[in-house]
């Protein structure tokens, strides 16, 4: 399950080109120095991945708090299901509710100091750029945070979203080398794999949380819960 991160991260790569594509093909990297150009590349990734695993950090908080309140079974459940329901209920009826009007106003912030940073070529502002792309709103992320959400652990949290953001990696550098190779037709049948891996972790939730008692996949019921109390024998 905490490996199920990674493979998150390399499916929604393939969602990233289409809606963060255009910013990483922006980068101001230098084109005519391939090996600075890795680095400042390689910058920019470490800014996403910073602001993943802070987040994998706050949401790995909450998951802790429902692990102590004896929950941890429930949550494995409801996640698993949230990651099916994700992708099964039409984008529409999403679109019909603005879930981010709480926090529009810091979003925009976030766009206009993304959008101030392209101006610049220190290797500052490609983190920069990284760290506050890595913090907008992204619809794989939410997937990917149900997840760490899932890990009951802060410190597994964090790692679970580095995971992720390490599976964005390979597509994201890339679409910067091969922009021209990856067409819309092209795009648009990758993304048809998206649901179906989607759907195959939430079930893999689903079944840990039930407790088969299969190894590595779904534990006893058992091993799911704290122990509340200590227990002592004596002779």
């Amino acid at each position: 399950m905490f490996f199920s991160g990674l493979i998150l991260g390399l499916i929604s790569s393939l969602h990233c080109v289409g809606m963060c594509g255009p910013i990483a093909m922006m980068l101001p990297v230098d084109h005519k120095n391939p090996t600075k150009k890795v680095i400042q590349l390689l910058t920019y990734h470490i800014g996403r991945i910073t602001a993943y695993m802070t987040l994998g950090l706050v949401f790995g908080l909450l998951g802790k708090g429902l692990f102590l309140a004896g929950m941890q079974q429930q949550l494995s459940i409801v996640i698993g299901i949230l990651m099916i329901a994700f992708v099964l209920i039409p984008e529409k009826v999403f679109a019909q509710y603005n879930f981010s009007k709480p926090v529009y106003k810091a979003i925009s912030f976030v766009k206009t100091k993304l959008g101030s940073q392209f101006k610049k070529k220190s290797f500052k502002a490609l983190y920069t750029i990284g760290l506050l792309n890595g913090f907008l709103p992204c619809g794989l992320v939410y997937v990917a945070l149900f997840g760490a959400i899932a890990m009951q652990n802060e410190t597994l949290g964090v790692a679970y979203m580095f995971l992720y953001g390490l599976g964005t990696i390979p597509m994201m550098s890339l679409v910067v080398y091969v922009s021209d190779l990856l067409t819309v037709p092209i795009r648009n049948k990758i993304q048809k794999v998206i649901p179906i891996i989607t759907v195959c972790i939430g079930m893999l939730f689903i079944m840990r949380g039930l407790g088969l008692d299969i190894p590595f996949v779904s534990p006893s019921n058992t091993s799911l819960f704290v122990q509340s109390e200590t227990i002592c024998k004596t002779e």
